[in-house]
């Protein structure tokens, strides 16, 4: 089953190891075959990667575009390693991300790695209110 996309103008989409930009109108496809894919709304930059969640988020992001993403495993598991010891708490949500690491579903790892920024967010706005 192919998979339907619609970019508005101008909106980036990565597909494998390749960035599409559309032109100024509006544009809808198919995409069939395996590969990685990757909105521009779910592209995090390595200059936007300001936050210990989301240089994490960045490394799972290089993880599932790469062709091998073991590669990425040691950057990934130092930052996480770093960022539970700051905040104990996060530790269900570095689970969910590692389960769905270990089941091969790197897409799902970043979209449990996006609950990670927000429960970020919410420690750092918390702390700052003290």
């Amino acid at each position: 089953m192919a998979l339907k996309v619609e970019l508005k103008p101008n909106e980036r989409i990565i597909i494998g190891q390749v960035v599409i930009r559309n032109d100024e109108q509006r544009t809808r496809f198919f995409i069939e075959g395996d590969a990685p894919i990757l909105r521009e709304k779910d592209i995090l930059t390595a200059a936007n990667a300001d936050s210990p969640a989301k240089k994490i988020y960045l490394a799972l992001q290089l993880m599932y575009l790469a062709q091998d993403p073991t590669h990425g495993h040691q950057t990934y598991f130092e930052l996480v390693r770093e960022f539970v010891q700051a905040a104990p708490s996060s530790l269900s949500y570095i689970h969910e991300i590692n389960n769905c690491i270990l089941s091969g579903d790197l897409y799902k790892a970043l979209k449990a790695a996006k609950k990670l920024i927000a429960y970020e967010a919410e420690l750092i706005e918390n702390a700052t209110r003290v």
